[in-house]
């Protein structure tokens, strides 16, 4: 299999083909903007729309670097968080899946137009990788978010 084949695989994977595991896709289906805000009382965590965001963010970033863009919007990692501001409106939230499936989208177009000796270049294979790990290891927080609140489907 071609390392490109393999790359483009795993990121349908972390967002809307499930494996072993539910894709991001799945994790914020059907969410309202009420639910995608909530966090637990007393916990020191992130909010699904604060995880969403942070996603949003590096991707962004992650393609912009693929297509040469330069990128101007440089946040550190806690600021990603309140990329876009939460509000319990349903137009709001639906403008924030549609930025992250945009997200998704571009960075394939990225990467499905790369050479195996591009990704050799700048560590672009590894930081493809991390960025994959990243999506799995957040949309795991998600879920469990939406467990704790009672929104996850219980035929997952």
């Amino acid at each position: 299999m071609k390392r490109i084949t393999l790359l483009l695989n795993l990121l349908y994977t972390t967002y809307d083909k499930e494996s072993w595991y539910a894709p991001f896709k799945d994790a914020i289906e059907g969410l309202t903007p009420e639910q995608a805000i909530w966090k637990p009382s007393g916990e020191a965590t992130k909010s699904i729309w604060e995880n969403v965001n942070h996603l949003i963010y590096y991707k962004e970033r992650l393609t912009a670097h693929l297509e040469g863009r330069e990128w101007t919007n440089n946040l550190d990692g806690d600021e990603t968080f309140s990329l876009t501001d939460q509000f319990n409106d349903d137009q709001v939230w639906k403008k924030v899946v549609v930025r992250s499936e945009n997200a998704q989208r571009k960075l394939i177009q990225a990467v499905s137009s790369m050479s195996d000796e591009q990704l050799d270049q700048n560590s672009l294979e590894r930081k493809l990788l991390d960025i994959m790990l990243h999506d799995a290891y957040h949309t795991g927080q998600i879920i469990q978010l939406r467990k704790m609140q009672g929104s996850w489907p219980t035929n997952r």
